[in-house]
């Protein structure tokens, strides 16, 4: 099984006003050692806010701007991208992939904590056994299966058609998650060697 979010993030997380200055918020992330804080919501149906030290940087001190004039709000990205407790750490670092960023807060109905790529990179489970190398043990496994059934059922039996597309749903499943297109599947290797199964996957409508 998967790691989830709720299991890797940082729990130990506070809010900060989108009213406060800037300088409060440096001094907090100073004595905390954090290098984001949540922005708090202003009632239940508001939604957070993130403000990175990277939006300090490059927001107020990079233009020679006063941080104790500057209030959070200012600077923050609201809303922000939120994760789901529930969701898979490789889905969590694909969501940082797809977006850019480098940490969310992990919300449902309120604020649990705080995911970052570091938290991804300590605390997952990704070098354990990365589910790519799983992914290929069992799709090699159900290839074998698969050619099993045919040899014992005929090459276009429904059988033999239904144990590829089992397959090649499998290994669409792990040309997605490499982001590369398969060259060739497993059933057009196995239909060079046998063309009749290629009709058994012409279903009757």
């Amino acid at each position: 099984m998967m790691k989830k979010a709720s299991e890797i993030m940082t729990q130990d997380v506070v809010t900060i006003r989108g009213s406060a200055t800037v300088a409060e918020a440096i001094a907090l992330m100073k004595q905390r050692g954090w290098t984001a804080l949540i922005v708090d919501r202003r009632h239940e149906q508001d939604a957070y806010g993130i403000v990175t030290e990277s939006d300090i940087v490059y927001k107020v001190i990079a233009y020679g701007l006063d941080p104790k004039k500057m209030r959070v709000y200012e600077i923050m990205t609201k809303p922000c991208i939120v994760v789901n407790p529930d969701l898979g750490v490789e889905y969590v670092a694909r969501l940082f992939a797809n977006t850019g960023i480098h940490r969310a807060p992990v919300i449902k109905d309120k604020l649990l904590g705080i995911v970052s790529l570091t938290d991804i990179l300590e605390k997952g489970d990704a070098f354990e056994r990365p589910k790519a190398v799983l992914l290929e043990e069992a799709i090699q496994a159900a290839i074998a299966e698969a050619r099993r059934i045919c040899a014992e059922k005929g090459p276009n039996s429904k059988e033999c058609a239904a144990a590829w597309d089992a397959v090649e749903e499998m290994q669409a499943e792990a040309a997605h998650q490499q982001a590369k297109r398969l060259e060739k599947t497993a059933f057009e290797q196995y239909c060079e060697e046998f063309p009749d199964a290629i009709e058994a996957r012409i279903y009757d409508s």
